[in-house]
């Protein structure tokens, strides 16, 4: 997708203040739960306007004590909502699936940021990343897991994923908002795709979270995983639920000043 394109230090995927912040992704939502999966943009602070109905806000989960209002938690500015119960169903991705088969975002850039508000529910995201060698594997973090497992599947040309534990800030830690930002080093996750190889696979309750994941067979061992230099980011995914402000790549520490369109504001 940007294989042509020279790539400034800083290139901006998503922002949900832009006036097409959807133009490269797709969308998706489980059309059998009309009332809780949905894609939607609102205020963070207010949560308005309200989807369409029969669709639900869920609410947001209270930070410190009981008797404190949220004021200043929230952002004053306009988000993208993605809600489901059933987090796999409801996503959007970049680049977007096409009749014509999946392209590729071919972005080399070091650091991967995501500004998200952590909504109280499972959440996940998935990165496509592909080594010098052009070995594919994915990149799954999320709040389900406890600890770094890769799964290997048994079906022709899948790709190898590495799924990594996300924790948010803990009510109790008294978080100064309800947002933050992730920052994941990309070429520093290629190790760890060899680091785990071989070893126990998915524990037996993430199926019902990600159907993709499935034991390993002997046959399946022998799948190439990435390893060595890293060369590019190949597709991002969101999956519900959560609460997203941008999505950005960058060349740059990530103790480097950035624009100022990027930093929050609260309520």
């Amino acid at each position: 997708m940007f294989t042509n394109t020279v790539q400034p230090n800083i290139v901006s995927l998503f922002s949900s203040t832009s006036s097409e912040a959807l133009s490269l992704f797709s969308q998706q939502t489980d059309e059998s739960l009309a009332a809780d999966s949905f894609i939607h943009f609102l205020n963070d602070g207010s949560s308005l306007p309200s989807p369409s109905p029969p669709a639900v806000l869920c609410s947001t989960p209270a930070l410190g004590d009981h008797d404190e209002p949220n004021i200043g938690y929230g952002l004053h500015q306009t988000v993208l909502h993605i809600q489901s119960p059933t987090l796999r169903t409801t996503f959007i991705r970049s680049p977007p699936i096409t009749d014509a088969g999946d392209r590729d975002l071919s972005l080399k850039h070091k650091w991967l940021h995501l500004q998200v508000r952590n909504m109280g529910r499972e959440w996940s995201f998935d990165i496509g990343i592909v080594d010098k060698s052009g070995r594919r594997g994915v990149v799954r973090c999320s709040t389900f897991q406890k600890e770094p497992k890769l799964a290997i599947s048994p079906v022709p040309n899948a790709q190898p994923v590495l799924h990594l534990p996300l924790s948010f800030p803990q009510p109790s830690s008294r978080p100064l908002t309800a947002w933050s930002t992730i920052t994941l080093n990309l070429p520093s996750l290629i190790p760890h795709f060899n680091k785990l190889a071989g070893m126990n696979q998915l524990d037996d309750g993430e199926s019902s979270h990600h159907d993709i994941n499935r034991p390993v067979t002997l046959s399946a061992i022998n799948t190439p995983v990435p390893s060595g230099t890293y060369s590019h980011l190949s597709y991002i995914k969101i999956y519900a639920t959560c609460r997203l402000r941008r999505i950005w790549l960058s060349d740059l520490s990530p103790d480097s000043q950035v624009p100022w369109e990027f930093e929050l504001y609260g309520t």
